[in-house]
C-alpha cells in the first residue's frame, strides 16, 4: 500500500534544511542505531538525581556527596549514591564567525558543523530530550530556547545556515563572551557542546572552565587541513576572514611554508593546552571528516566519560578515537 509523501515546507530555506536533516536521519542516525545497538541513550546523562543508597566512602569519591549526619553517627565517612534522571537538556554554543566559512575543498567548517549539530540534536530530541542554542557572530547573535521537536531542530539548522553579511568585517572573535553569556542563561545542569574552530581572542578557556564546573562540557573543535600546512600553490593572497586583512605571499617558497607550518604547530600546541585547562572533553571535526565517524567518536568519548568514577574533568583529547565498533 502506497502512502502520500509529506508536503515540503513553503519556506525554501526551511525546505533545504528539511532535506539535509532527512538525509542525515537516513544515512547517519539509522546506521548509528545499528552500531550502538540501543546503547545511545545510556551515553546521555541527565541533570536530575534521586537519592538511592548510602555506602562507605572510597578513594576518589566526591567529598560533596558525603552524608555528614550518617558519618557522625557511624564514625566512618559515608557517601550518598544517586539514581540519575535521564531527562536531558543539551545546549549548543555555536561559533558562526567569519573563519567558520572557510574550507579548502568543497566542504566548509560551517557545513561540517551544521551536519554534526543537526545529527546530534536529532539524536537527542527523538528520545524526548531538549536542545537549545546560543549563536555567536561578532558577539551574541541569537538565542534558541530549548525544544524537543523535529521542527525545533529544523529551526536551529535554518539559523545556522542563514546568510550573514561579511562585507564589513568586524572585530576578532572572543569566545569568552559566548561562554559568559551561557553562564547567565543556562541555569540547570546540562550537556553543553561548544562548536568552534577556537580561533579567538585569548582567555576563552577561563569561561569554558567556569561552565565545566557546573555542566558537562564538550568542545568540538573545527579545522581544515590547509590550516596545518600550506601547499605549493605559488603566489597567493591570504585573507583574514575575521578582520578582512589581506597579505600577498609566495607559497612556492619552501622556507615560507616551513615558517607557516612552525607557526601552525605552535598555535596547535597552545590550543591543546587551553583545552586541557578548560576542563572540557574535546573532539576534533575536520572538513574532510565523515559525519557518521565523527558521531561514533563522540559516542566513544561519552563512554569514556561514563566509565570515570570521579567527577574530575576528563582530560581533553584531540586525537581521533577509533570507531566505537572497532573496539573490543
Amino acid at each position: 500500500m502506497s502512502t502520500a509523501a509529506p508536503s515540503s515546507p513553503a519556506n525554501p530555506s526551511l525546505a533545504s534544511s528539511d532535506q539535509l536533516l532527512r538525509r542525515l536521519e537516513w544515512t547517519v542516525l539509522r546506521r548509528m542505531d545499528g552500531v550502538l545497538q540501543g546503547d545511545w541513550r545510556t551515553l546521555m546523562r541527565g541533570g536530575g538525581v534521586d537519592l538511592a543508597d548510602l555506602r562507605e566512602y572510597q578513594l576518589h569519591d566526591d567529598v560533596r556527596h558525603i552524608d555528614w549526619n550518617v558519618t557522625a553517627r557511624l564514625q566512618l565517612p559515608h557517601v550518598r549514591l544517586f539514581l540519575e534522571d535521564r531527562d536531558l537538556t543539551a545546549w549548543f554554543l555555536l561559533d558562526l564567525s567569519g573563519s567558520i566559512d572557510f574550507g579548502s575543498g568543497d566542504v566548509t567548517k560551517l557545513a561540517v558543523s551544521t551536519a554534526f549539530v543537526a545529527t546530534l540534536a536529532r539524536a537527542i530530541t527523538r528520545h524526548g530530550n531538549r536542545v537549545g542554542a546560543l549563536l555567536y557572530d561578532r558577539g551574541l547573535a541569537g538565542l534558541l530556547p530549548p525544544g524537543s521537536t523535529r521542527m525545533h531542530v529544523l529551526n536551529l539548522l535554518q539559523r545556522m545556515r542563514a546568510p550573514r553579511d561579511r562585507k564589513s568585517p568586524g572585530r576578532a572573535t572572543d569566545l569568552g563572551e559566548l561562554a559568559k553569556a551561557a553562564e547567565g542563561i543556562i541555569k540547570r545542569r546540562s550537556l553543553v557542546v561548544v562548536v568552534s574552530d577556537f580561533i579567538s581572542a585569548p582567555g576563552w578557556e577561563q569561561g569554558v572552565a567556569r561552565l565545566a564546573r557546573r555542566h558537562d562540557v564538550v568542545a568540538v573543535r573545527l579545522y581544515d587541513p590547509l590550516e596545518m600546512a600550506l601547499p605549493d600553490v605559488g603566489l597567493v593572497t591570504l585573507e583574514d576572514a575575521e578582520t578582512g586583512e589581506q597579505i600577498f605571499v609566495d607559497a612556492a617558497d619552501p622556507q615560507f611554508r616551513a615558517r607557516y607550518e612552525a607557526i601552525a604547530a605552535e598555535q596547535e600546541a597552545a590550543l591543546r593546552e587551553a583545552l586541557a585547562r578548560s576542563g572540557a572533553d574535546a573532539l576534533e571535526l575536520a572538513t574532510d571528516d565523515d559525519v557518521l565517524d565523527a558521531m561514533l567518536r563522540f559516542a566513544d568519548l561519552r563512554r569514556q566519560r561514563a566509565r570515570l568514577k570521579s567527577p574530575a574533568r576528563f582530560p581533553a583529547h584531540l586525537k581521533r578515537a577509533e570507531p566505537a565498533g572497532a573496539t573490543a
